[in-house]
């Protein structure tokens, strides 16, 4: 929801519709968790299954708590926002759903008092509660042919193990990664990376878009190839029940948030591409706020077109950029290896 509104800029679908889903789902939250006195008084959410389906029913998994915190935040200055700016639509919106002045802040203290599963001995998040005491997966002597695991394994062995399906903290590396420092992106996707089997189609964008970030160049083309050739390649051997359309989302993703470094952080848009090495160039096109650009990356440089709208402000790397009807296209130096 935050993403759809700094991208188009559509207050009225936030006062309109947007403000009751997030009312709501952050009720859902602040219902599910608890201030557990066993946490230091933290908030608390138990007995979830995250991203990853290799770990099933765990105590603050971790990635679960970042994002129900954001729905939480959101709501709470949604709330405070529309009570300002929209106070006959808010006044409405209250009496249809029953929501109570002292809601919001509740969201708000439950944010705040989030419980972030932390490591510091080995600098990392741990996946939720227990993942640090489970048995390490024995990856050496597991074939190949015994991949994906759910098809090999019953699943109270899997349970057992620290092994990740998919991408799971490291997926909140990326949605919310202006919370984490890059130093602590790489402990993260350090640790995670080896323990990932990727049986879930939607994994490997997710690490191709962190590898990128984090310079893991090689590896980032290697995940992106596997990505986009899941179905042409028949990678997990089911292609012929049906395509994994959201898989082929993620290969678009690869491209634009990887490749190019795509990012919204408060309201702006940012872009650090770079070509891989081999490759020819690569190019996309975006809306943002009701103007259209076309990125295009190749060896000599990098190109930014605006295609329909009246302008659009952003970032290339570092430098602020501004494309309107005096200055349709910018150009800047390919980045360097």
């Amino acid at each position: 929801m935050r993403l759809y509104c700094e991208a188009t800029g559509d207050d009225e679908f936030r006062r309109d519709f947007g403000a009751e889903i997030l009312f709501e789902t952050a009720r859902l939250w602040n219902d599910l968790g608890f201030y557990n006195p066993h946490k230091g008084g933290k908030f608390c959410i138990n007995c979830v299954t995250g991203p990853d389906e290799y770990n099933v029913l765990v105590n603050n998994n971790c990635y679960t708590n970042l994002m129900a915190a954001e729905n939480l935040s959101y709501a709470a200055e949604t709330a405070r926002w529309m009570k300002k700016r929209y106070p006959t639509e808010f006044k409405s919106l209250c009496s249809k759903i029953s929501l109570s002045e002292n809601e919001p802040p509740l969201w708000q203290k439950a944010a705040d008092s989030m419980y972030i599963p932390y490591d510091k001995k080995l600098g990392i998040h741990p996946q939720d509660d227990g993942f640090l005491d489970r048995q390490p997966w024995d990856f050496r002597h597991v074939p190949k042919e015994n991949y994906p695991l759910l098809l090999h394994y019953h699943p109270l062995v899997i349970y057992r193990h620290a092994v990740c399906k998919q991408a799971d903290l490291v997926l909140a590396l990326y949605l919310l990664g202006n919370q984490f420092s890059m130093k602590q992106k790489k402990r993260d996707y350090d640790y995670y990376e080896p323990l990932t089997t990727h049986d879930s189609s939607l994994s490997t964008s997710i690490f191709c878009i962190e590898a990128c970030e984090l310079g893991y160049r090689k590896k980032a083309v290697d995940y992106f190839k596997r990505t986009a050739r899941l179905d042409l390649d028949d990678h997990n051997g089911n292609t012929a029940d049906g395509v994994h359309t959201a898989n082929m989302a993620g290969t678009w993703l690869s491209i634009v948030a990887g490749f190019g470094g795509m990012r919204i952080q408060n309201g702006t848009l940012l872009f650090s591409p770079f070509l891989p090495d081999g490759w020819d160039g690569y190019s996309f096109r975006i809306s943002f706020h009701g103007s259209r650009m076309k990125v295009s990356v190749k060896k000599e440089s990098v190109v930014y077109q605006l295609l329909s709208g009246k302008s659009i402000s952003f970032q290339h790397v570092s430098k602020n950029v501004i494309l309107d009807e005096k200055r349709q296209i910018q150009r800047f130096p390919a980045a360097a290896e």
